[in-house]
């Protein structure tokens, strides 16, 4: 089965790893996003020697973002970024394996990305079945 794990993070949270001033969250260091980099490698290598991994993005900070919506039959765009307590979609895997307690696993195993401080104490992964077919939509 595949599965979907999808992280999740603020303008606000971008800013902070792009080491500017992020409203009380420590600005990441050079060293910072070295450990980061290296820990997500190990761990993507990990997953794609087990046969797990099937892809991984991260993507770029909300202030480009476009949404496109509809109002009253015509479409609008809003462009980023949001109000920073507004939380977007950072990244994710995709990943094929034997159930979702071991999606589960590796999730818990992507939350122990090293950071600086405790401002990312919090964060949390969702993961999602990926539907092949109608009949796997779970309705």
């Amino acid at each position: 089965m595949k599965y979907m794990i999808l992280s999740y993070a603020s303008q606000r949270d971008y800013d902070s790893m792009s080491g500017k001033d992020a409203d009380g969250l420590p600005a990441w260091t050079q060293e910072d996003m070295t450990a980061m980099g290296e820990f997500m490698t190990t761990v993507n290598k990990e997953l794609e020697e087990a046969g797990e991994l099937v892809e991984t993005r991260g993507l770029a900070a909300p202030v480009h973002t476009r949404r496109v919506g509809a109002r009253d039959g015509q479409a609008f765009v809003t462009d980023g970024p949001y109000a920073e307590t507004q939380e977007v979609l950072a990244g994710y895997w995709i990943v094929e394996c034997d159930g979702i307690d071991r999606a589960t696993e590796i999730a818990a195993r992507l939350g122990q990305c090293p950071y600086p401080g405790n401002a990312y104490d919090n964060a949390y992964a969702d993961i999602r079945p990926i539907a092949e077919s109608a009949d796997d939509m779970g309705f």
